[in-house]
């Protein structure tokens, strides 16, 4: 089983902000999630990027590999480079 940091869409239409969960790579992009480690709003100016650093760090060292928009958002956030 392959474990993904990824987002999850939430919020109407044309209006969206994103969960960052932890997910089985083969459920759906909505779907089930075993864990929510933060949340991005990119509508708002500045974006807001919350990430709960001890859980992030904790899934990546058991193997988790984030998605490129993940990562990117946590190397902003300043998890990757604490790992």
């Amino acid at each position: 089983m392959s474990v993904k940091i990824r987002l999850k869409r939430m919020g109407s239409k044309k209006k969206p902000f994103y969960r960052i969960v932890v997910a089985d790579s083969r459920s759906p992009r909505d779907g089930r999630f075993i864990e929510e480690i933060g949340y991005y709003n990119p509508v708002v100016e500045p974006k807001i990027v919350k990430i709960d650093e001890e859980k992030a760090t904790k899934w990546l060292n058991n193997g988790a590999k984030p998605t490129d928009t993940v990562g990117m958002l946590l190397k902003t956030s300043g998890v990757l480079e604490k790992k």
